[in-house]
């Protein structure tokens, strides 16, 4: 297939047909040769840094769509008070080689944060008391209407028929799905079960948490109270561990379970917490299905 690449767009030396974008006008012009040519497009959006999970999220909409965009951009309107954007770790030529091992990964977005944020910029995507039921929203306030804002703003430069999202953030998943909801935005939302790595030791304490809090719920556990403490006790017994939070809430309202909850029978329910090791934050999630 010989790409058309519009004007502003660069072509890569890594993979034949790839090509990457900067301008919004640019990436205008590529999506609508696709839409000319019939294709079904998916969409990866990514802030780089690539590793083996959003390269997961590309081979999966390899198997349902013709052609993949792949955005690459530091989002900063959610990173929260204390977060370093400066420091978050960037590297586009290394993104660019992962992602020529995934067939159908024609193009990478990577757009300009003074297109995309304006200086004159009056307009963001609020979620009411969605992020306040939301506890990594209350945990990093601001940070889902940074994420909201700025997939609004994607969907709309990119019109992709299919959006892939990894399960792993779980409370961005139900932002997302609420917002192609109740915004009538015509893209399908494809959540992709976590691609869980190699980590190190103590890194996987969260898991093992999550994962017996999921063990008493299949046992018949419906207390929240009881969900809770198993978990936290699990993280509490590492002493290298700091626990944020540990969660409860409906998958699709963010509706929280705590202290003498029951969560009634047929509720979907995501349990999902925060820890820090060392200086490193990390979040997990698991759905509890009984």
């Amino acid at each position: 297939m010989i790409c058309r690449v519009p004007f502003g767009a660069r072509r890569l030396p890594f993979r034949r047909g790839i090509v990457t974008v900067r301008g919004v006008k640019e990436m205008r012009a590529v999506r609508e040769t696709m839409a000319k040519e019939g294709k079904i497009v998916g969409f990866v959006p990514t802030m780089g840094a690539l590793h083996q999970g959003h390269l997961s999220l590309a081979e999966k909409a390899a198997e349902d769509c013709d052609e993949i965009i792949t955005s690459i951009f530091v989002n900063p309107t959610q990173f929260g008070p204390g977060e370093d954007l400066g420091r978050y770790p960037r590297d586009l030529e290394g993104d660019i080689k992962k992602l020529k091992s995934v067939p159908k990964v024609t193009t990478v977005f990577q757009p300009d944060p003074e297109e995309m944020y304006p200086e004159e910029t009056h307009i963001y995507v609020t979620l009411d008391s969605l992020e306040e039921r939301l506890r990594e929203g209350r945990s990093r306030p601001g940070h889902f209407k940074g994420v909201a804002t700025v997939v609004t703003k994607l969907f709309n430069i990119v019109q992709p028929h299919k959006a892939y999202f990894g399960q792993k953030d779980g409370g961005q998943c139900i932002v997302i799905k609420r917002l192609v909801q109740e915004l009538l935005i015509n893209t399908e939302i494809k959540l992709v079960p976590t691609l869980r790595e190699k980590e190190r030791p103590h890194a996987t304490v969260l898991y093992k948490a999550l994962q017996e809090l999921h063990n008493l719920f299949v046992n018949g556990e419906r207390k929240a109270e009881k969900l809770l403490q198993c978990g936290i006790g699990i993280i509490s017994a590492n002493q290298n561990v700091r626990i944020i939070y540990l969660d409860l809430c409906c998958s699709h309202t963010a509706k929280q379970f705590q202290g003498s909850d029951v969560i009634p029978k047929g509720v979907k329910v995501m349990a999902s917490g925060a820890i820090m090791l060392g200086k490193t934050r990390l979040i997990d999630n698991i759905l509890l299905e009984a």
